[in-house]
């Protein structure tokens, strides 16, 4: 089985150079695409000097899920796996993703490891039942799919900024297809990453956002929607309040976060209804791969014809 391992990156140039150079060792034979815009710290020139990259594509848009579908439409392999820039593939990676797909998964994910004083921490599956439906969460750090399936689901929804791995996961669940865990399929990391790629610096706003319209799209106006959104806002907001009872942050900023999180979730149910409408099939993607043939502002593909 062919795969092609799309590397998202923005402004990480070191990062990737060390997730690339663990490509090279332990996924040899994989067809490496990074996806790198718009970068200003030598990323493109550090790229075009490696001879382990098969593909780099230059975006103008800072939006992972943008970057993600750049990569994707352009991969040759069966399968495409996605690797965040700032996560190095551990020996075991390639191996288990192959020995996945060839047993019949369609979607693959693994833990992400992180190296800390005397050994590594390790994620452990996340699985929710909502609606009826059992979602396990695709890390879109560490996932592989087969090409075919990412067609079906025409590749991630470019609205959101940040969760669209989450989103993905929802989609699978609402597609009946099933995502297998493997926690040989690891990656490790030596610095903290931001949510869902790290692209997009936190933001209350954004996030409620986000989990709104990825609720909203994919289960409609439900009791079980509200009730999982809010309980999120009021676990936050007792976590911020917290951080003003010792002196960590300001009462005003508290109510600016709280502002935020409303208008957030009011857009973002707004939005998730309108996209519902506008694709009403399992795929709940109206914002996707096949929208849109402009993401990329410049291609290098050394690949051969």
């Amino acid at each position: 089985m062919d795969i092609s391992v799309v590397v998202p990156t923005l402004n990480g140039r070191d990062l990737l150079a060390a997730s690339l150079d663990s490509l090279a060792e332990h996924a040899p034979d994989a067809e490496v695409i990074v996806v790198n815009g718009p970068s200003a710290d030598g990323t493109t020139g550090m790229v075009r000097d490696r001879e382990d990259v098969d593909v780099l594509v230059e975006i103008s848009a800072r939006n992972v899920n943008v970057a993600r579908n750049a990569g994707i439409e352009i991969a040759d392999g069966d399968a495409v796996a996605l690797l965040g820039y700032d996560h190095r593939v551990e020996a075991d990676w390639l191996d288990t993703v192959a020995d996945a797909l060839v047993d019949g998964a369609d979607a693959v994910t693994g833990p992400l490891r992180r190296t800390v004083k005397g050994g590594a921490t390790s994620e452990a599956v996340e699985r929710r039942r909502i609606v009826g439906r059992e979602v396990t969460y695709v890390n879109g750090r560490n996932a592989a799919f087969r090409a075919d399936l990412l067609s079906k689901l025409d590749g991630f929804d470019e609205y959101l900024e940040t969760g669209g791995s989450r989103d993905v996961s929802h989609r699978l669940a609402g597609m009946d297809v099933e995502v297998a865990w493997r926690p040989g399929m690891a990656v490790r990391r030596e610095a903290p990453t931001a949510a869902d790629g790290g692209r997009t610096e936190h933001d209350w706003g954004w996030k409620y956002r986000a989990l709104a319209y990825r609720l909203v799209k994919n289960y409609g106006v439900r009791p079980t929607v509200a009730r999982r959104t809010l309980a999120h806002a009021v676990s936050d907001g007792r976590g911020a309040l917290r951080e003003v009872t010792r002196g960590e942050a300001t009462p005003t900023s508290w109510i600016g976060n709280g502002r935020d999180v409303l208008t957030g979730i009011a857009t973002g149910a707004s939005d998730g209804l309108v996209a519902r409408a506008s694709d009403r099939s399992s795929t709940r993607n109206p914002h996707g791969l096949s929208v849109r043939a402009d993401r990329a502002v410049a291609k290098y593909d050394w690949r051969e014809p």
